[in-house]
């Protein structure tokens, strides 16, 4: 069964094509640019290189947040619109989740980030048991101080991971001493492949249209006229 794997949900854009379990072509970048010009025609040149045409695809799975606003909604569309086009399944899978897997030899637990600006953070915790990735606390949008609270009560070090780490890692390293552990750069990024392989076992959705991401937030102008919508006191 061959599935497409897009994520363009932050910085990272990922696209890989499995056959069955057998990842056949990947594509990643970590670059400042706009994912929204650049996807299609990566999507379209992986195909090509790997000689996969369109209508053989038989799901697509998609990344569907947290992250960003922009870069989330970028993926989502795409996806929606090709699941839809081609007639095939959809399936989204955290965004945490797929950078989540990077740690799946550890012994302890996982915790993968991404900054959402003014100490604030979008992070979960997870674990491998049984060599399943397992939730332990769910993804959520959180000051560090408050999440540095929350994850001090466990009892096992805990592997931080992500391309925006060092922008938090002093208030992990300070409050949490040995406890915590810092991956390698070479983890920091999300595997298209991996999500692929994820969203093979989630459940697919049902009405494609219905497919919505997973922001935890609203957007900044969504909030904004929100506001500006209350009536004044």
């Amino acid at each position: 069964m061959k599935t497409l794997a897009i994520d363009t949900s932050n910085f990272v854009m990922g696209i890989a094509i499995l056959d069955n379990n057998i990842v056949i072509g990947e594509m990643i970048t970590n670059i400042k640019k706009n994912h929204s010009l650049r996807v299609m025609p990566a999507i379209q040149s992986l195909l090509e290189d790997c000689g996969v045409k369109p209508e053989q695809l038989e799901r697509i799975v998609v990344a569907e947040g947290p992250g960003s606003y922009t870069g989330v909604r970028i993926g989502v569309t795409i996806a929606k619109t090709l699941a839809w086009t081609l007639n095939i399944p959809l399936a989204g899978v955290s965004s945490l989740e797929v950078l989540a897997v990077n740690g799946r030899y550890f012994n302890g637990y996982i915790c993968p980030l991404f900054d959402a600006r003014r100490g604030q953070i979008y992070t979960g915790l997870y674990e491998y048991k049984n060599e399943e990735l397992t939730t332990v606390l769910e993804d959520r949008l959180i000051i560090n101080d408050e999440w540095v609270k929350q994850i001090k009560e466990y009892n096992k070090p805990i592997l931080f991971l992500g391309n925006d780490l060092h922008l938090h890692r002093q208030i992990f390293s300070e409050r949490l001493g040995e406890k915590a552990v810092f991956s390698v750069i070479t983890q920091y990024n999300p595997r298209p492949g991996e999500l692929g392989l994820l969203g093979m076992n989630k459940q697919f959705v049902e009405n494609v249209h219905s497919f919505v991401p997973n922001y935890l937030r609203l957007a900044e102008a969504e909030a904004n006229w929100l506001a500006a919508q209350k009536p004044k006191s």
